[in-house]
């Protein structure tokens, strides 16, 4: 099936085809848009400047950096915890995602990350005096461990899109959760 849905999402794109029952549609969706593709970005993408924050921080020792990742891990877990939902939906209201080995790996690794980045915020907000001292050197690393997690599960969202077809069913001939 990969080789066949990779050469049928290539026609598609191209527009020399009209979609066939390739995939299996979202369950939390709005309007048959899937919603955890629509709510990912902000989080994956305020982790990934918490990282950058604090090697900065590491490079210049400029408070700054510290409270601008303590804010971006913030905001990267409640975008986390937004997005969570959707994609557990999706996970949970299928038997096919569920049987997909790929699905568990992206569903247990996006869980690993946001439970490290919970982590990564408590040292910065409660347990460090300051945020700068809790940088150095478990936020750093919290930081890096999680974006390092979300560059594998990223990886593996897009297989499970683009390669077994979850959150883009394409007509009613595909299956819809059940």
């Amino acid at each position: 099936m990969d080789r066949a849905a990779d050469a049928g999402m290539r026609r598609l794109a191209a527009g020399e085809e009209r979609p066939g029952p390739f995939g299996i549609a979202s369950t939390a969706r709005i309007a048959d848009h899937p919603v955890h593709p629509m709510l990912v970005t902000f989080p994956i993408a305020f982790l990934i400047g918490a990282l950058l924050a604090d090697l900065a921080f590491w490079n210049t020792r400029d408070p700054f950096w510290a409270v601008a990742g303590a804010w971006l891990v913030g905001a990267g877990v409640a975008g986390g915890a937004l997005a969570a939902p959707a994609g557990l939906t999706d996970f949970l209201g299928s038997r096919r995602v569920r049987a997909l080995r790929v699905a568990w790996i992206h569903v247990l690794g996006n869980a690993t990350a946001i439970l490290l980045a919970i982590l990564n915020l408590y040292l910065r907000t409660g347990a460090a005096p300051s945020a700068a001292e809790a940088v150095l050197p478990w936020g750093l690393a919290l930081s890096a461990a999680v974006v390092a997690i979300l560059a594998v599960t990223g990886w593996l969202g897009r297989e499970l899109v683009y390669r077994h077809g979850v959150g883009i069913a394409t007509d009613a001939g595909a299956e819809r959760p059940r």
